[in-house]
């Protein structure tokens, strides 16, 4: 017998704006503790597992085979930092790492300073942040997570004692800042509402919590507030950021009493970065440069009207970070799609790319503690060439291979083909498409294809490496990467032109790129499926009432969907400062355009493709509720008999699963979802 779909109460409830009267039918399922809603959740998840009884020995074998070409007993780079070796090693059987440091001088020995895996005992989700050890290397400091809402207590540890101080601090971003003297350390406390980072706070090592000092606060409620060190060392650095506009406060690490000032005051529309080296500070802005170009100022004179300008403007590269070091700087760039890589010598001489040769890759930098270094280390990979990480000698010019992501079971990366096409779509824009596929692939229409995208917040997709992915494209999938406007992928304008009353492009393109692929015969309607999580979610609820009858299947996970009724509600973590990318609601013209696209909003009586939905308890980004009630809304209306399923991890939030191996079952469920609607009749 055909399991029986749950099915959610209605319970009117009516949402005033601008006039209008939306109701909303399934509003009570927003209470994460009422029992009821718990109950109607886990009866989704049981409805899963009924339906998918039959996928579960497919989940098993994938879930297997993706973890078993994860190497057991690993090791990562070791990296230098302040006189002391950095490193992770992971063992066989162990879902968290272990964490250790040896002294730079010979014959040092290397001391294990933290445990993940004794302090995840007992945790259905464990998760540490931004650890990091103090001026004297003597204290470390870290953030916990044990509910996945990305809200972390601090901790210290002595470690040359081995013991774990006394002092705990909750409600925090997880990130602690060490001052020079390594007794006054700052952090950044979250509203316990919203979850907006707005104090920064100086606490004193072996004082209470109760009298720790406020050094800054961010009173304007679309902007998010938090604090770092400068990688030279000598300033502490409060950032205040929103979508368009930044604001940094400087102070010396060894004045950690003293008053932080402002470096350039906020300007609505102006977004700068700074680095400091070399007695400057070199600033990465838009200040009439609408792809970004690079200032230098400076260190005591740090106002706008004092940056003298280093790198031009360019309108086809967008210039997207910067690493500092003594000699030299490492500008990470974007151009026509591609991420690279130009070093920046500070003593007049000419400055090179780094040289790289496939078709579609990506290169970022990697952890650069040190300054005094002509050693740049850089993470590079693309869609067939696994996690490889270099130091690159820029006097030289010559890469040493440090590490290759070692894949269990055999794989050849010359089995696999990457490419890159343009859709054109509807507007006329170019829109890049990657894709990656097994040799022998037929572009005949007859094999199915996977087609990713996000495109929201200047995000860009890049084409990485997944050996996760394998398990598709072994079993005859294509999967390609919609590089889809509302990302950065071909620079600033690209992001422009899919935000606020131009969102709908971002949809547009992705489908446009779907009807591309099908007219290529890289697949054909039976075979074509979509993907997408959190903003990527949004673009997928989106999709499914735009074009129903394109996909075969689609996957949204932590999908953004009620994207009216969360912008409306600016108690909701995350709502207030985003107002510059979707547009505030209480404006009428906003409140119309969102209502016009919102995934929620617009499920209408038709056919939909088949959906697996997937969202978390404890999401603090995407409220469980938006998934929740969209699949409750689709079973009311859609006129078809094909899946619809909702999975809610009862234990994790936004990034799904905790551990190296346990986040993989979601991917395994997916997987399974898709090479069954691929491959009906039998599993290939």
């Amino acid at each position: 017998m055909k399991p029986q779909a749950p099915v959610a109460k209605q319970q009117p409830y009516p949402i005033h704006a601008h006039g209008q009267t939306r109701v909303d039918p399934f509003y009570w399922l927003n209470q994460r503790e009422d029992p009821e809603v718990l109950a109607y959740l886990h009866s989704e998840n049981t409805y899963l597992e009924k339906v998918m009884a039959s996928y579960l020995p497919l989940r098993e074998e994938l879930f297997e085979e993706i973890t078993a070409r994860i190497k057991q007993d690993d090791q990562s780079v070791p990296f230098l930092d302040n006189g002391y070796y950095y490193f992770t090693r992971y063992t066989a059987g162990k879902e968290y790492p272990f964490y250790y440091r040896k002294a730079a001088i010979e014959g040092a020995r290397e001391v294990l300073f933290l445990d993940l895996n004794a302090l995840a005992a007992g945790h259905s989700y464990f998760d540490v942040s931004h650890w990091r050890v103090s001026h004297n290397n003597r204290y470390l400091a870290f953030g916990e997570d044990t509910l996945s809402r990305r809200v972390y207590t601090l901790r210290f540890k002595d470690l040359d004692t081995d013991t774990f101080l006394a002092d705990e601090i909750p409600n925090t971003n997880g990130e602690a800042v060490w001052a020079t003297d390594c007794r006054h350390v700052f952090y950044t406390q979250k509203d316990p509402q919203t979850l907006r980072g707005y104090r920064i706070m100086r606490h004193t090592i072996g004082t209470p919590v109760s009298s720790d000092a406020e050094v800054f606060r961010e009173d304007d409620e679309s902007f998010d507030a938090h604090i770092y060190l400068s990688k030279s060392r000598k300033y502490l650095i409060i950032l205040s950021s929103q979508t368009i506009t930044k604001e940094y406060r400087i102070l010396e690490a060894d004045n950690p009493l003293g008053d932080f000032r402002v470096f350039q005051q906020r300007e609505r529309g102006l977004e700068y970065d700074i680095s400091h080296a070399d007695g400057y500070f070199y600033i990465r802005t838009n200040h009439e440069a609408r792809n970004f170009r690079l200032m230098k100022t400076p260190e005591q004179h740090t106002g706008k009207i004092n940056w003298t300008e280093v790198l031009p403007h360019r309108e086809e590269v967008l210039l997207e970070e910067l690493d500092a070091f003594s000699d030299f700087l490492a500008i990470s760039e974007r151009h026509r799609g591609l991420t690279r890589i130009f070093i920046q010598p500070f003593d007049g001489q000419d400055g090179h790319y780094l040289p790289f040769t496939e078709e579609v890759y990506m290169v970022v930098t990697s952890i650069n503690r040190e300054m005094d270094t002509q050693k740049l280390r850089i993470n590079y990979q693309s869609l067939t060439t696994p996690q490889t990480i270099y130091d690159y000698d820029r006097v030289s010019g010559s890469f040493e291979l440090l590490k290759q992501e070692e894949i269990q079971g055999g794989f050849t990366p010359g089995n696999y083909l990457s490419e890159r096409i343009y859709a054109r779509a509807r507007d006329g824009a170019a829109v890049p498409i990657s894709i990656v596929y097994r040799k022998g692939f037929k572009k005949d229409g007859s094999q199915p294809l996977l087609l990713y995208g996000y495109g929201s917040y200047g995000i860009s997709l890049d084409p990485y490496f997944s050996s996760a992915r394998l398990s598709l494209l072994d079993r005859g999938f294509a999967f390609a990467i919609a590089h889809i406007r509302g990302g950065e992928d071909l620079g600033r304008a690209w992001y422009e032109d899919g935000k606020l009353l131009k969102k709908k492009n971002t949809f547009f393109d992705f489908i446009d790129c779907a009807e591309h692929l099908l007219a290529q015969h890289y697949t054909s309607r039976d075979g074509l499926f979509a993907m997408g999580g959190s903003a990527g979610g949004l673009l997928m609820g989106a999709i499914a009432n735009l074009r129903p009858d394109l996909w075969k299947g689609i996957v949204a996970a932590v999908p953004f969907v009620d994207v009216v009724t969360t912008m409306l509600d600016d108690s909701i973590p995350l709502t207030t400062f985003e107002y510059d990318e979707w547009g505030n609601p209480a404006d009428k013209t906003f409140y119309e355009y969102m209502l016009s696209y919102s995934p929620y909003d617009n499920v209408s009586s038709k056919a939909y493709p088949a959906m697996l939905v997937v969202t978390g308890l404890h999401d603090s980004q995407v409220q469980y509720w938006e998934p929740a009630k969209w699949v409750a809304k689709l079973r009311l209306l859609k006129t078809d008999d094909q899946p619809l399923l909702l999975y809610t991890n009862m234990a994790s939030g936004h990034s799904g699963a905790s551990g190296r191996f346990e986040r993989y079952r979601e991917t395994a469920l997916e997987y399974a979802f898709l090479i069954k609607m691929a491959y009906p009749d039998s599993i290939k």
